[in-house]
């Protein structure tokens, strides 16, 4: 008898359970769910997008198009246009827009590539078109496609280095010769891995 009760309570539960997440993943999908008009930041005119609301709902913040008026040509944009949609929180679209970004390039210093991103640790920086390494932080969301299109990604790894060794040049040591790396001025050059 308690066999059957305990039986009876498992499949109550695992029937709860599905029916409160089908009805979160059903509710969260439904706010991306739609055709929106956007400004592409190429073209600088009117494009119609539609969000991927499975994959928007089931993995925030990496929030991408399903579909685009300006596809099957323009298919490997950077979908810079997601910043304009209120689907999701400002923060959550320019993540998801920086994550593709990364994705595939390498880095100015050390040249690796850069693997799928955790924006909440280790964010990766940028390198100015003037040398200067900056985070995300001192970025400003309106200027965000000029970034894109002129600044170089630095993986964390090498932000956080190169912000050691300038703010602590008498605790560093460098040895181009060890890494064939042909330093500048400054004892380090990113110039080489543009």
């Amino acid at each position: 008898m308690n066999t059957a009760a305990g039986s009876l309570i498992a499949i109550a539960l695992i029937a709860a359970a599905l029916w409160v997440g089908t009805r979160w993943l059903v509710r969260s999908s439904s706010r991306y769910r739609g055709s929106r008009i956007v400004v592409c930041p190429e073209t600088k005119r009117p494009a119609i997008v539609a969000v991927d609301s499975l994959h928007a709902s089931l993995s925030l913040p990496d929030i991408r198009l399903e579909n685009c008026s300006r596809w099957p040509i323009k298919a490997q944009c950077g979908q810079e246009c997601l910043t304009d949609l209120d689907v999701a929180p400002g923060r959550c679209l320019v993540s998801g827009v920086l994550m593709r970004w990364y994705r595939g390039r390498n880095c100015a210093y050390c040249s690796k590539e850069f693997p799928d991103l955790h924006w909440l640790d280790h964010r990766p920086a940028l390198l100015s078109p003037a040398g200067k390494r900056m985070s995300w932080n001192e970025i400003n969301v309106d200027t965000l496609q000029t970034v894109l299109e002129t600044y170089s990604p630095v993986c964390w790894d090498c932000y956080i280095a190169q912000n050691f060794r300038l703010d602590h040049p008498d605790l560093v040591t460098y040895r181009p010769w060890l890494n064939d790396n042909s330093g500048g001025a400054d004892g380090w050059s990113a110039s080489r891995h543009h």
